[in-house]
């Protein structure tokens, strides 16, 4: 299981999913119209605004804000020119950090991003001394509690996904990102609601330190993905299954 993907899981115990919806849809819009500028507004021919509406609709997002979004990007509507950045460094024992920003204004990002570094004992690096370590994938998670991982898995690998893992209690559909969209279109029609799907970068191998450096680097983290100009963050962080999400308040 992927270092990111066992973020994603410590956010959603931490109840972020709800607490900070608002942020989410934000982030999520922002990545709509972009994904329409560059590729125009069609999801059939855009794979990468279907991708962003796929994870608009997981999370829930209105209709009405999935349109909206989408006719900023096209210019049918008056938006914000958002810049794609991508930073690259390192946490408290080494660890790498992989982060993708959509922002107007990269001096005021960039500044931001090299302080929660600096704050939490960390180092903004060059890019590409990191993202050798990632693959970019599609990461759909569902409840093991309320789902079979052997039915999600016939689904899944019938509809074209990589890899069903379980881990602790989650379980996690792999895919290409050109099969996302599909991959989560075919398990939701089959009766599982995923309680994440997301495309992002996946380390090829984990790292795991000790539980007071494993703390210290998910509150840097946490800080950097809470900044309202970042889409996501990646890290080689093996966060253990038992990691008690209020070990990060």
């Amino acid at each position: 299981m992927s270092g990111h993907n066992k973020w994603s899981s410590i956010k959603h115990k931490k109840g972020a999913q709800d607490a900070k919806r608002g942020k989410i849809f934000t982030k999520i819009i922002k990545e709509i119209t972009v994904a329409a500028r560059n590729g125009g507004g069609d999801p059939d021919t855009n794979p990468s605004l279907r991708n962003a509406v796929t994870k608009a609709k997981n999370e829930n997002m209105p209709k009405d804000n999935i349109e909206r979004a989408i006719k900023k990007g096209t210019g049918e509507l008056e938006g914000v020119d958002y810049l794609e950045l991508t930073y690259e460094g390192y946490g408290p024992g080494g660890v790498a950090i992989l982060i993708e920003a959509l922002t107007d204004n990269k001096n005021r990002t960039a500044a931001d991003i090299r302080s929660i570094f600096t704050k939490r004992g960390g180092n903004l690096g060059e890019n590409g001394c990191v993202s050798y370590l990632f693959q970019r994938k599609g990461i759909i998670s569902f409840d093991a509690a309320a789902f079979s991982e052997d039915d999600i898995f016939e689904t899944a690998l019938e509809a074209g996904a990589e890899d069903v893992t379980r881990t602790g209690d989650e379980i996690d559909v792999t895919t290409n990102p050109d099969d996302f969209s599909a991959v989560s279109d075919a398990l939701t029609a089959a009766g599982f609601t995923p309680l994440r799907a997301e495309i992002s970068m996946v380390p090829d191998a984990t790292v795991s330190l000790d539980k007071e450096t494993t703390i210290k680097a998910v509150k840097l983290i946490e800080m950097i993905d809470d900044h309202d100009d970042i889409q996501s963050v990646s890290t080689n962080l093996d966060i253990p299954d038992d990691f008690d999400p209020d070990a990060i308040e």
